[in-house]
């Protein structure tokens, strides 16, 4: 069976001969009556009562015509949906997120997804939290269409596009002496045990600290690790032995009692999109249109009140929304 059997046969039936639909079809009227015959053979019934005057349903046809027109509709959504989804109009975007607490990024990207709601309310987005290789290896394999990546320097086989800079914060204890500065260094927190995650739970986080400790030539000594924010915040306040862990921006994050938090001085992490090298698909090219307008309105925001926190796209990046 062929929709285009099923078209003819609804046209004949509505038509109530073959030559008009040939006529209608823009066909001659013996290939209207091959594919009809075609079409009762393969389902086994006779489908219009034929004389020399006239050719009109038979009970099969009367039975079967519904079916054929719920079968050609169908078809014409599906051409429609397909024709959207070309368009960007429709579609489904699978996007890796970094799963955490209600920082910066998760802010961000909400605006990010309220733009794209409002660019192309068809268009599905479906989120997925995973550990950043897992999140890199997705988007590499085509699960994901593109992925948030944080401190990620390169990722082979994909493009990276900078999206913005976020602070960091030191956690060290209230009753330390460097809990009086108001912004902390990493050389001065060379001598306190750090509290990092493991670097397979996070390898390019893990890589970004110690290589600025490095640089600074401030490599602290290994303390215990770091077993979430809030764990790892009440430990350090309450431990016997001095030590220190450092953060992204948190929003609403408890006071943490004999904690002292402090902004760490010359070193950001950037977070990146990542996805695969060429031009990007309809569905990505409406995120990169809501990105780039959430660039715009950042750039706004920070012309007001003078920050410098953002990233600008590179110069003649294929990462165009465009």
């Amino acid at each position: 069976m062929e929709l285009r059997q099923l078209r003819y046969f609804v046209t004949v039936a509505e038509e109530g001969g073959f030559g008009r639909a040939a006529e209608r079809l823009s066909i001659v009227p013996s290939a209207v009556s091959q594919q009809i015959a075609r079409l009762e053979r393969a389902w086994g019934v006779v489908l219009f009562d034929r004389t020399t005057r006239r050719v009109r349903l038979s009970s099969a046809g009367e039975r079967m015509l519904p079916e054929a027109r719920a079968v050609l509709a169908a078809a014409d959504r599906t051409a429609r949906v397909a024709a959207d989804i070309a368009a960007g109009e429709d579609g489904i975007l699978r996007l890796g997120i970094v799963h955490g607490p209600e920082d910066r990024l998760n802010r961000i990207l909400d605006r990010i997804l309220a733009g794209l709601t409002a660019g192309a309310p068809l268009l599905q987005v479906r989120l997925r939290s995973l550990p950043v290789a897992e999140r890199l290896a997705a988007v590499r394999s085509g699960e994901l269409e593109a992925a948030l990546v944080r401190a990620v320097g390169s990722a082979a086989g994909l493009t990276l596009l900078p999206l913005w800079r976020d602070p960091l914060h030191v956690a060290v204890p209230a009753s330390h002496p460097l809990a009086a500065e108001p912004v902390l260094r990493l050389p001065q927190l060379a001598s306190l045990p750090l509290r990092l995650a493991p670097r397979e739970d996070n390898a390019p986080f893990h890589d970004l600290i110690l290589g600025a400790c490095r640089a600074a030539g401030a490599v602290p000594p290994p303390g215990p690790p770091f077993t979430g924010l809030q764990a790892t915040l009440t430990s350090i306040g309450t431990a016997p032995t001095a030590s220190w862990t450092v953060f992204y921006e948190v929003r609403g994050l408890p006071p943490v009692p004999r904690v002292a938090l402090r902004p760490l001085a010359g070193l950001d992490v950037t977070t990146y999109l990542a996805a695969r090298p060429g031009p990007p698909g309809p569905a990505l090219r409406h995120l990169l249109r809501s990105l780039h307008e959430e660039e715009s309105e950042a750039r706004r925001h920070e012309a007001a009140v003078g920050s410098r926190s953002r990233v600008p796209p590179p110069e003649g990046s294929r990462w165009s929304p465009g």
